[in-house]
Formats: structure tokens, sequence, C-alpha cells
């Protein structure tokens, strides 16, 4: 097989990821067909069935795809901000900074979140995808948990808040602000909801 030939195949299934991604954050799972990915990246249903066996491994493919990207951008984001501040706290609250930098640099705002879609409908997935989404939604939590306990090392806490509580709280925040802020169409409500949890985070935790 040439390179250019799987080259192609690459393609090929990425596309149909995005087109998939992009139809099931619009109007969910059950309301995407395999007609209309085929139709959007222009190929046939056997060429759909090359890549994928059925819908349901398109959607495993789909989310793990998803989870892997988020991690490469909190990575990206608060590792970046840790590089460059010795203190835990002030490096958290610069990594938050930048996160709502980059949701407010959005021009039509989020388009929402996958995980948060297969959460509401997770009648339609095996078992194993919701496991995969709920082992999404806990990573989240043990990354930003670590974090925290960085900061709960050197500082005091002005309130007896469970750490784990804190952590889910982020992405608590930045679920609902996804949906308040396309409900409302203001595509800038979301950044300005995660600068309120960094102000909450600041005062939390007391700094000399």
């Amino acid at each position: 097989m040439s390179e250019t030939s799987t080259g192609k195949r690459t393609d090929t299934r990425n596309q149909l990821l995005d087109a998939a991604e992009s139809a099931i954050l619009e109007k969910g799972f059950v309301a995407t067909s395999i007609d209309e990915l085929i139709a959007e990246v222009g190929i046939t249903k056997s060429g759909f069935f090359y890549h994928f066996k059925d819908k349901g491994v398109l959607a495993k493919t789909l989310l793990l795809r998803y989870i892997e990207n988020e991690e490469k951008t909190f990575d990206a984001l608060f590792g970046r901000a840790q590089e460059l501040n010795e203190d835990p706290l002030h490096g958290f609250l610069v990594g938050l900074k930048m996160f709502s930098e980059m949701m407010a640099d959005l021009p039509n705002g989020h388009p929402g979140c996958l995980i948060a879609v297969y959460v509401y409908q997770e009648r339609l997935f095996d078992k194993e995808v919701r496991e995969l989404n709920a082992a999404a939604v806990l990573k989240w939590r043990a990354r930003f948990r670590v974090q925290l306990d960085a900061i709960a090392e050197r500082y005091p806490m002005r309130v007896d808040i469970d750490l784990d509580d804190m952590a889910d709280m982020l992405s608590v925040i930045a679920e609902g602000g996804i949906v308040l802020s396309k409900g409302i169409k203001d595509t800038k409500l979301l950044a300005r909801q995660i600068m309120l949890y960094r102000d909450f985070v600041r005062t939390v935790f007391v700094s000399n």
C-alpha cells in the first residue's frame, strides 16, 4: 500500500470524525445519520464501513479522539502556566486565565462538549463507551486535584472545602457555561465564568 493511499484513507477517516463531531454536537447522536456523514465527506456507504464497523464504533473512536485532544489542550495550557511560575497558586491562576482567554477567542463561542452530549444520551451507548466517558470526567478531577493539593500544601484555606469538589467545580462551570452561553447567545459568557472560578480559587487560599 502506497503512502499516498494510506494518507488519503487517514484523511477520509478524519473527515468522517470531524463531520460526525460537528453534527453530534449540533443535534445529538440519534439525529446524526451515516447517510449525511458520507454525503458530507463525499464517499460511499461502503467507504464508511471500511473505516468504522458501525455507528457504535464511530462513537467510541470519536470519544477517544475528543478525550485525547482535551488532554493535549489542558497539558499545553496548565503545563505552560506551571513552567512559568514556581508558585503553584500563581501557576494555576495563570492557567485559568489562559483557559479563559482561549474560550473568549472562539469567534462563535464553544461548539459544545462531546462528553456532555454522551452523558445526556448515555442509553444510546454501550458499557465500554459509558465507562470511557466517566473515566474522562474523573481524569479531569484528578488533574485539577493535583494542582489544588500543591496549592493547599503551601497556603492555608480560608474555608473548609473538599478539594475533589473544588476540582469538579471547574468542569461544572465549564459545562454549565457552554450550555448557558449557547442558550442566551452570549459567546463570551464561558470565559467570564472561568474567570469567576479563578477569583474563587484566589479567595479560598490565604496568600500573603
